[in-house]
């Protein structure tokens, strides 16, 4: 039996006298800060988008609910660190960045997004990092404990019997496997960036200005009119060939070409701190034409002709599909809702074709061409346990999982001392 630390008296005193300096609750050894709740208000209107100018009233609902969730959050937190729970930093600094950049894309700008958290994104992500790494700890540590739930047969059709009443409609869902074919350039267009990028360097190592040459001619559109400038990069953000020379050649050295999926580039490391980097580059990418479009479309119909049955799909999936998460699994796809699916084309070209057990008609996206084959469809509608097995098995497990987590969470509150400071 585990030996929980209860908050020493000493501490109650001193977590007390740190209410009015801007204390919202306290947990345990642990104190929720007023700024962080405000903080987290501030991401959920953003995330929302609530104007808080244009809706006050909203505010005080916002802030009950973050208090209340940050409250959850530090419980589980300590429970976790009473197991000895713990993350990779590399991990932590991957899921803040991709944070940051979640962030900045709802805001539509840096600047927006720094107005709405109250300080600057390099600030946000120095204060926001043991946060992130305690989020971390939450998700594995709650992973742990709900993944020993399960439910047999008999939960599922109790479940079922309560509730089928109210569980709404299901999509109807394809199994799909598809080839993709990317449209690449041709040997010529390739030798033509290759020679045009050599040129640029030449022309840098002879004196011209890195800056002034990126502006004119590079087609990274988003770092052209900063002279190429990414700023200070993390490890493990870039594509794989380009951060190998950017974070081992010598600073100020200017690289040879680097081919990468989005062109050849020449890279400039300004700057070197630990495991980050100030680069820029220049880029040129192979033109792609018309007829390497051609070319490609007429190898999918070629393709298209040779597969009279599934096995064959999923062998030339393995060898001639672009796809590479699901290039060694045959092209498949899984079930797929067509309605809430990332490529709206397939959809259309199920409703044109709607073909089950043959290849389809090449269908253009912006990845390529595609070639699918549906090997199986489960219909929609009103749930039943004849042709809705999984998906009701599914909801039975997640309701079993709520309930044990509610009552988890509060048995864990009561073994924690818990206080929320109400005061403005």
């Amino acid at each position: 039996m585990k030996t929980y630390i209860f908050l020493s008296s000493f501490v109650f005193l001193a977590a007390q006298s740190l209410l009015f300096e801007g204390v919202a609750a306290v947990v345990g050894n642990a104190v929720i800060l007023k700024s962080d709740v405000s903080q987290l208000v501030s991401i959920t209107a953003l995330q929302q988008k609530i104007d808080l100018n244009k809706n006050p009233e909203t505010y005080s609902l916002l802030q009950a609910q973050a208090i209340e969730s940050l409250i959850d959050q530090q419980v589980i937190l300590e429970m976790a660190k009473l197991d000895s729970v713990e993350v990779k930093e590399t991990d932590v600094d991957m899921a803040l960045n991709n944070h940051i950049e979640n962030i900045i894309s709802r805001a539509g700008s840096q600047e927006i997004a720094e107005e709405y958290l109250g300080r600057s994104i390099k600030s946000f992500r120095r204060e926001s990092w043991a946060d992130m790494q305690g989020q971390l700890i939450i998700e594995q540590y709650q992973y742990s404990l709900l993944n020993k739930i399960t439910i047999n047969r008999e939960g599922v059709v109790g479940f079922y019997e309560e509730y089928q009443d109210s569980l709404g409609f299901l999509p109807t869902l394809y199994r799909i496997n598809h080839i993709q074919l990317s449209i690449g350039p041709s040997s010529e267009s390739v030798s033509s960036a290759l020679s045009k990028i050599n040129k640029l360097r030449l022309k840098i190592t002879s004196g011209e200005s890195f800056r002034s040459l990126a502006v004119a001619h590079s087609e990274d559109a988003g770092t052209s009119p900063q002279g190429g400038d990414l700023g200070y990069v993390q490890r493990g953000t870039l594509v794989s060939e380009f951060e190998s020379v950017a974070f081992t050649q010598d600073v100020g050295l200017v690289s040879e070409p680097i081919l990468t999926k989005f062109g050849f580039h020449l890279i400039e490391t300004i700057d070197r701190q630990g495991e980050k980097a100030k680069i820029r580059h220049i880029l040129i990418k192979p033109e792609i034409t018309a007829s390497d479009e051609i070319r490609v479309f007429d190898f999918a119909l070629t393709l298209k002709d040779s597969l009279l049955n599934f096995d064959t799909f999923k062998q030339f999936a393995k060898t001639y599909s672009d796809d590479k998460i699901t290039k060694d699994i045959s092209g498949d796809l899984g079930w797929v809702d067509l309605s809430s699916f990332p490529i709206p084309e397939f959809a259309l070209a199920i409703q044109a074709e709607s073909s089950i057990g043959v290849c389809s008609s090449p269908i253009k996206t912006s990845a390529g061409y595609h070639l699918i084959w549906i090997s199986d469809v489960r219909p929609g509608g009103k749930p039943n346990l004849l042709d809705h097995w999984p998906e009701v098995e599914s909801m039975a497990l997640n309701q079993k999982k709520l309930i044990w987590f509610k009552d988890w969470l509060k048995q864990a509150k009561s073994l924690l001392f818990i206080s929320i400071y109400d005061g403005s």
